[in-house]
């Protein structure tokens, strides 16, 4: 039985570092940064770091419902998600992420460009 990429880089403790890592490029970035302004940043960083982990495979699911929710009241569009998932790209790589598996995190990140996008 394949392991899932949850399981391949190492689960939570891993995949927190990432996000956490994930969190300081987003927050710098003139784009994105803004969405991130006083909000409950561990909270925020918790969330994520259990979605990145269902991204991956991992034991943590958000339902479409919760995941249009959480963003309907922000004016995400186009332009922000495809910075997001560059930052995101980006992080996993220099975290060692293979090309391929980063590949396969971003198509399922945007599979839920329709939750995201306003």
């Amino acid at each position: 039985m394949e392991r899932s990429l949850f399981e391949k880089y190492g689960g939570f403790a891993v995949i927190s570092r990432i996000v956490m890592d994930l969190y300081d490029r987003l927050l710098e970035d003139d784009d994105v940064g803004p969405f991130f302004e006083n909000v409950d940043l561990p909270r925020i960083v918790d969330h994520q770091t259990q979605f990145v982990s269902a991204l991956m495979g991992g034991p943590a699911s958000f339902t479409d419902e919760q995941i249009r929710r959480l963003h309907e009241r922000l004016d995400v569009n186009d332009a922000h998600f495809d910075q997001l998932k560059v930052l995101l790209a980006e992080t996993l790589s220099d975290h060692g992420v293979a090309a391929e598996d980063i590949e396969t995190v971003a198509q399922a990140f945007e599979q839920r460009r329709g939750l995201v996008v306003g």
